[in-house]
């Protein structure tokens, strides 16, 4: 819970200042954001900014104790930009104070944005080797990069590291005037994590930076005496997973087994893309560091390659035979024969076998066609190929042209003639776009428009994105038989409502469409059946600003059928008997690694393999080597790599300096680059993952973390209203069971025996679930159906990690939050962290299995009191506390406190549960205590050493339905 809510609830005014912004931020009116607590994906135990935007943890630190989480804040909105750095503060890992903005980003002397602030770290510098401090009062010595803008006067396009102190424990910083202190003159050097060395052998101590050239994959180490000046150490990498950038990396020792006499030291290396679950992610190395350089353990070598027949290995100087379609008029996207590897322009490609490859980058990205091969009879059970390049997956029903449906063009597909706007056509035009209507319909802006002219909100008034405004058709009939209308739109998306398309009738509005958030046009269509007979206008409504506030809308057509989408794909398939029946695509990724279709259904049916590049956008090409035809399925590459996480929603996740008793506290961004700015909250955008601490193991390859959710956690669980399942049977099909909840703790050992999978479901109604599950040696989360999937492509995932049976059982502990699930296994060795967001009121739980024998060995769910917005957990109550009474009990009775050490009484009232009991003093939280059903009524706060003077301390009462104020005491103390 945070300081802002904690004042709110005091009744202190506090409007929420939305300044302007690169970046696209709501559009609240004149009304208030709603409060947090009410939000509905809103996490309860996860960190969360009360409005805006967050990405990276930054400055993790503890110090003076309290912990410190700094991050990636964009304060003007809920999309990534205006990167600053925002503030937490916790006493417990669990209960995060929000603090107000600490290093904004830098602005010239003409008010021209000049630096942003990127990643990076925090150190105490007890010593006070920086000279910012003293040694009564060290400072805390920020360290992070200066992304500079095109309009720095010295240092455009470079990203370099600077510096920041405080002197008041974190509150208020001053940046260095003379930043930068490192400076490599890389645009791409970045994410520097300092930390403290101290040689065991000669007893010197320095500071050492770890950072990256991230698309050089390459650690950099730096040492410094004084944090101010730098000399350079050592470099690792490139290793292991380089399918993206590399970004945030970590060093850091931890004792093998709890020994230590058997130190290891741990190099974390987050990319993007490239994770297993495809996008962001986090890898990590073991090894040894001397002061000077990391020398991995863990690299894995070598790549052996799978059993079979070679059918097309791109090596021979030409296609051999493949039926090569460039797009007409040019050599793109496949040229005249393979390609020998990284072509111009493109980053560099890896992961190929031979001499050459398939790479559809000839050209760029723009040129789009396709390749088929000559037909092969299949005679083995599986192909294995490597694939990399574009994620960008074929979807049925979809066409690779651009051609409208059969039907009756609306408004002339805005092709009217030269000197005549939408005016002049009997269109109503209102706001920016009434100022000069002759700007539509325009003849700029957007890709995969029909003719010469279409309408566009951008170019559609003076103002470009900040444009306001509707266009709305003159009324036109829906004839019997067209049952669909269909149009091309691209531009801005809003769930909002702020910029959509609308159908009109009667004058309300039946239908709505929003953008893609891309310049592209793509055909959508609605139903309007329903209104066969009547009359409808078409309407243009855009009331949002910022970047992507504008819709570019063409070729309205009405007609028996739906116009057939567009294939944006970079993929390759297997094609039988004229349809595709298995298909793969890349990751966004120069990478290739093994793909693996299991074709045992098709013995003796002629094939071919397809490859397709219908896409001229970012990462608009697609890689393809190797295809083998052989009797087993081949290893990913990638699953040799050892992972921090292997779900979708882990990334930067980085350590804390100086946590207590020798801990190692990891913290992650829990969110995926691959859809981060579309997840559909609201006031705010993104989470924190709960806090992990990490360990190092002995495993069969050596040593390897294992993580657990940080033991204060267990303060949340209402161990009261936990609900256990006998152990027994778990029938095929799906039960719901007699518990639910969106805020829980789970603890599962299940025995998946002849089913063919078996798992529980969480955050379901009648509709969706997301569904923990196991089968064929893999544990899973899987979101395709678990709410709103929709707002991204990329979004609707079944991610896995490989888990063996012990003892022919599988042991899990998964974290349910609203809007998120983390699922951690094998001791801690495996964990599958994802977003989901599921329909407003989903919180059934059930058992499931798909086949019979499988068994549920144990099973215990949870309810957990809530960390952050909303504290009290499960309680039956009707309506909020009653009135409580405060007292306190101090010595002597009569006069002031003579010693500072007192206590504060609350005797809560009868009726209705009074859940969480928390003690303020200047509207911060002092205490707080959980109470259930059979607890004391009485909650008893001891405060001690306070200062001389008067002191207010108030008290709020909580449970599942508000919060109220529970009344306030005095107390003096004597001097």
């Amino acid at each position: 819970m945070t300081k802002r809510r904690l004042l709110r609830l005091a009744a202190i005014a506090a409007a929420t200042a939305l300044g302007c912004s690169l970046a696209a931020s709501p559009a609240w009116g004149a009304d208030e954001p709603p409060p947090p607590e009410t939000e509905q994906h809103r996490p309860y135990l996860h960190f969360t900014p009360e409005r805006n935007w967050m990405n990276d943890p930054n400055g993790l630190v503890f110090e003076n104790g309290t912990w410190h989480l700094f991050f990636q804040h964009n304060p003007h909105g809920t999309r990534w930009g205006n990167m600053s750095w925002g503030h937490a503060t916790s006493t417990d890992l669990v209960h995060w104070e929000e603090q107000p903005l600490a290093i904004p980003r830098g602005f010239g002397e003409s008010g021209t944005e000049i630096e942003q602030i990127f990643s990076g770290s925090v150190v105490y510098d007890e010593a006070n080797t920086s000279g910012f401090g003293t040694n009564e009062n060290p400072p805390l010595v920020a360290i992070y990069t200066s992304a500079y803008t095109s309009q720095h006067p010295t240092h455009p396009g470079i990203q370099a590291q600077s510096l920041a102190y405080s002197l008041d424990h974190g509150r208020t910083w001053t940046k260095y005037e003379g930043n930068p202190v490192l400076d490599r003159g890389s645009q791409n050097f970045r994410d520097p994590k300092v930390i403290p060395y101290t040689d065991p052998e000669s007893g010197e101590s320095y500071w050492v930076m770890v950072a990256v050239e991230a698309l050089d994959h390459k650690v950099v180490l730096y040492r410094s005496e004084d944090l101010r000046t730098w000399t350079h150490l050592s470099d690792f990498g490139p290793a292991n997973a380089v399918g993206g950038i590399w970004e945030c990396p970590d060093l850091f020792p931890l004792p093998v087994d709890g020994d230590p006499a058997n130190t290891k030291w741990v190099l974390v290396v987050n990319l993007n893309p490239g994770a297993p679950a495809g996008g962001s992610g986090g890898q990590y190395f073991v090894g040894e560091f001397d002061g000077t350089t990391f020398t991995s353990e863990s690299t894995v070598a070598g790549d052996a390659l799978p059993q079979g027949e070679l059918f097309a290995g791109f090596d021979g100087g030409g296609y051999d035979g493949w039926t090569v379609m460039n797009e007409q008029g040019g050599t793109g996207p496949w040229g005249a024969a393979p390609a020998p590897g990284t072509l111009d322009g493109q980053n560099p490609v890896t992961g190929f076998v031979g001499s050459g490859l398939v790479n559809g980058f000839v050209g760029g990205d723009g040129p789009v066609g396709s390749m088929e091969s000559p037909p092969f009879t299949v005679s083995e059970s599986h192909v294995n190929l490597l694939v990399g390049g574009g994620r960008h997956p074929r979807v049925d029903g979809t066409q690779l042209g651009n051609e409208p449906p059969e039907g009756r063009l609306l408004f002339d597909g805005f092709e009217l003639p030269d000197g005549t706007d939408l005016a002049d056509a009997g269109w109503e035009l209102t706001g920016d776009f009434a100022t000069d209507p002759s700007r539509n319909p325009s003849t700029t802006g957007g890709d995969y428009y029909l003719g010469a002219k279409r309408l566009n909100t951008w170019e559609g008034g003076p103002k470009g994105d900040e444009n306001l405004g509707d266009l709305t058709s003159p009324a036109f009939a829906i004839e019997p038989g067209e049952d669909h209308l269909s149009f091309l739109i691209g531009g801005g998306k809003r769930a909002n409502g702020t910029l959509e398309v609308r159908l009109i009738v009667d004058g309300q509005v039946v239908r709505t469409a929003t953008g893609p958030e891309a310049g592209q046009l793509n055909w959508q269509s609605w139903d309007v059946s329903e209104f066969a007979g009547r009359e409808a206008r078409f309407q243009v409504h855009d009331d949002a600003t910022g970047g992507w506030g504008h819709l570019t809308v063409d070729h309205l057509v009405l007609g028996a059928e739906p116009a057939q989408p567009r294939s944006e794909e970079t993929s390759v398939s297997l094609v039988v008997d004229g349809e595709v029946v298995r298909t793969a695509t890349g990751a966004n990724s120069e990478t290739l690694d093994w793909v693996s279709w299991d074709v045992e259904e098709y013995l003796g049916r002629e094939a071919t393999i397809r490859i397709v590049d219908n896409n001229r956008f970012g990462w608009g090409h697609i890689l393809v080597d190797q295809i083998m035809f052989g009797p087993e399925a081949a290893a990913p590459r990638i699953e040799s790599f050892d992972w921090l996480d292997w779900g979708r929603d882990a990334y930067a996740t980085v350590s804390f300096n100086g946590a207590p008793d020798g801990r190692r506290v990891l913290l992650g961004w829990m969110n995926n680059w691959d859809y981060a700015n579309d997840i559909p909250t609201g006031s705010w955008r993104s989470a924190m993952a709960l806090p992990r601490e990490v360990e190092l193991a002995s495993t069969p390859e050596g040593p390897r973390l294992v993580q657990h959710v940080v033991p204060e956690f267990a303060q949340l669980e209402q161990s009261d209203r936990a609900w256990s399942e006998p152990v027994g049977p778990i029938a095929d099909g799906a039960a719901t069971l007699p518990v639910e909840g969106d805020v829980l703790r789970i603890d599962a050992v299940l025995a998946p025996g002849g089913a063919d999978a078996v798992g529980l479901s969480v955050l379901g109604d009648d509709e969706s679930a997301t569904r923990i599950g196991y089968a064929d040696g893999r544990l899973f989360i899987d979101r395709r159906d678990s709410g709103d999937v929709a707002f991204h492509p990329a979004f609707p995932s079944l991610d896995d990690a490989p888990v063996a049976l012990e003892d022919g059982r599988v042991a899990i502990t998964a974290y349910v939050d609203r809007a998120s699930v983390e699922v951690l296994t094998a001791d801690g060795e495996i964990s599958i962290t994802d977003q989901v967001f599921p329909n407003e009121g989903a919180d059934r739980i059930a058992l499931w299995a798909e086949g019979d024998g499988a068994t549920v060995e144990s099973l215990t769910i949870t309810p957990m009191h809530g960390a952050m917005w909303k504290e009290a957990g499960a309680d039956d109550a009707t309506a909020t506390p009653p009135a409580a009474e405060v007292s306190a009990l101090t010595g002597p009775r009569r006069g002031p406190d003579a010693d500072g050490d007192f206590s504060i009484k609350v005797k809560v009232g009868k009726g209705q549960p009074t859940t969480v009991v928390r003690l303020l003093e200047d509207g911060r939280v002092i205490g707080r205590v959980h109470r259930a059903v059979a607890s004391d009524r009485v909650v008893e706060f001891l405060v001690s050493g306070a200062s001389p003077g008067a002191h207010e301390y108030r008290v709020e009462l909580e449970n599942s339905v508000g919060v109220v104020d529970g009344g306030a005491v005095r107390v003096g103390v004597a001097g």
